[in-house]
């Protein structure tokens, strides 16, 4: 009896250690987390989402075909931990990621919309929005071509000691939405 106590209370203190060891992550791990919930759609990822969408002021069709754009984005990203660095409870990780070139596809539409804006006309001849936004987000979705960036990932060590990834900025959002328009940078 005694020794299948002590194999339990091994088992126990084995448990717990391992425990300890994994939420003692280092800020690779973070980053690593913090997108592998993109790739894997996490419930949080997907509230954040409607939230995107919901800024867009599309009809409920609209939306429903940005979110499966989205979804796409997200469930497809590649990426790759180049660098970390670490300043006591803050570090800087540098990612490569690989996403769908959206921008693109937007940039395009709106040139095509230039050069073609009677084919975004109603009955009445004034400009229809909902048809421009239709074929954006058809163009958006028949996109294959992938885009390719940097991000610095700053990380904290929260008082429980482990690493967060720290708000992105909304240029970093937009890199991994696909959409950062990168013709500025140029």
């Amino acid at each position: 009896m005694k020794k299948i106590i002590a194999s339990v209370m091994i088992l126990i203190s084995s448990i717990f250690l391992v425990g300890c060891s994994c939420t003692n992550k280092t800020a690779k791990d973070a980053v690593k987390d913090f997108l592998d919930q993109y790739k894997n759609l996490s419930a949080s990822v997907l509230t954040d989402l409607e939230g995107v969408i919901k800024k867009e002021n599309l009809n409920s069709e609209q939306e429903d075909k940005y979110r499966d754009i989205l979804k796409k984005e997200y469930s497809d990203l590649k990426y790759e931990i180049l660098d970390e660095n670490y300043d006591g409870d803050n570090a800087v990780v540098k990612a490569k990621i690989i996403v769908y070139n959206l921008y693109k596809a937007q940039s395009n539409a709106a040139v095509y919309l230039n050069e073609n804006i009677n084919e975004f006309k109603d009955e009445a001849g004034n400009y229809d929005n909902n048809k421009y936004l239709d074929y954006k987000l058809d163009e958006m979705k028949k996109v294959t071509d992938t885009v390719e960036y940097t991000i610095e990932f700053n990380c904290t060590k929260n008082n429980k000691g482990n690493w967060e990834v720290n708000e992105l900025s909304n240029a970093d959002l937009e890199k991994i939405h696909g959409i950062y328009n990168y013709d500025t940078t140029k």
